[in-house]
């Protein structure tokens, strides 16, 4: 016959023996299907304005400042606040998240997942192919934007005019301004990646108590990614049509998720608990973290404070971008205590 204290010895036990119990109780009273999907409806709406919000803030806010004595100095302390969200969401946000998919007590039980930390595997796997697009696309700027053209153009010596073959090499101005475009593009690439996942994740879930304050959390976040998105994208000066674009991407992209993630719920079942859907999770997480690390520290951050001599030449500008940089990483960094 049980007693109390027997059931009691029983339960911790099985709840040692096994690190995937759960409060079943709890967790029952949470999953509504139909509130859920309520909240995933209103999501839609409220991710897309505040991605909106975020991603054109600074752009508006640089064209503003276009023509005026301030604008570069003005652009690169946007950038780098931009700079400190992004490293801020890659190191905080996504890396843990994908870490802690891969180590579910569902998946972690499994071959090969518990033989070897696929997490930083695939997170090194993306700085390595952010490295090499950078590479592939920098030699194809800097060599294929160089050929000769064929043409005789005059060129004055003292000794009088001659005709020379020249070529259409860009100025350096030019030059740095493709990098630029280059580095917004690949940097958005690595944004989508994290918010399809995001959205996915939110898209499965029937949980209505997860659900509810991650509407506004991701609000939040957008806000803050997207400024840091838009702010490379300002100082890459796209054309009309290319900023719009890229800020439409960004802004779906997450709702896009989710509503992808409510359509394989729909069709396999599988939530956001499933195995499967923690692995790609945590394979996709680990992937946009790397590119996202990469583009960060070397084309974001590296890049003007010790190759940019508008800021070598003035140290207060250095000391305003650090600053920038620090309280971007710490908005971003403490949005996830609610994202």
């Amino acid at each position: 016959m049980y007693t109390p204290t027997s059931i009691s010895l029983t339960v911790v036990a099985i709840k040692a023996m096994s690190p995937c119990v759960t409060d079943a109780a709890r967790t029952l009273g949470c999953r509504d299907g139909a509130a859920a999907s309520h909240l995933k409806l209103i999501s839609l709406v409220v991710i897309f304005i505040s991605s909106i919000v975020g991603i054109s803030s600074p752009i508006f806010l640089a064209r503003y400042f276009q023509g005026k004595p301030v604008y570069d100095k003005a652009i690169l302390v946007i950038k780098y606040f931009a700079a400190g969200v992004i490293l801020s969401t890659s190191l905080v946000h996504v890396l843990p998240e994908a870490f802690a998919a891969l180590s579910d007590c569902h998946v972690a039980s499994r071959h090969p997942w518990k033989d070897f930390p696929f997490a930083g595997l695939v997170t090194l796997l993306g700085a390595l192919l952010a490295l090499f697009v950078d590479l592939t696309a920098s030699f194809h700027v800097e060599h294929g934007q160089s050929k000769p053209s064929g043409e005789y153009l005059p060129v004055v010596t003292q000794e009088g005019t001659t005709g020379k073959k020249v070529g259409k090499d860009l100025p350096n101005e030019e030059l740095v301004k493709l990098k630029q475009k280059l580095v917004s593009q690949v940097l958005e690439i690595g944004i989508i990646f994290h918010s399809v996942v995001i959205g996915a994740t939110m898209g499965m879930s029937q949980n209505q108590c997860t659900i509810r304050p991650l509407v506004a959390a991701l609000a939040f976040h957008q806000v803050f990614e997207g400024m840091g998105l838009g702010g490379c994208i300002a100082q890459a000066e796209f054309k009309t049509g290319t900023v719009a674009y890229m800020c439409f991407m960004f802004s779906a992209t997450t709702p896009m998720g989710i509503v992808l993630g409510m359509v394989v719920f729909a069709v396999t079942g599988y939530g956001d608990s499933s195995p499967n859907a923690l692995i790609m999770e945590g394979l996709l997480g680990s992937m946009s973290s790397g590119i996202l690390i990469y583009m960060a520290m070397v084309d974001l951050i590296a890049l003007d404070f010790f190759h940019n001599k508008l800021m070598a030449s003035q140290t207060w500008l250095k000391k305003a971008s650090f600053i920038s940089l620090a309280f971007g990483s710490t908005s971003m960094s403490i949005l996830e205590l609610w994202a």
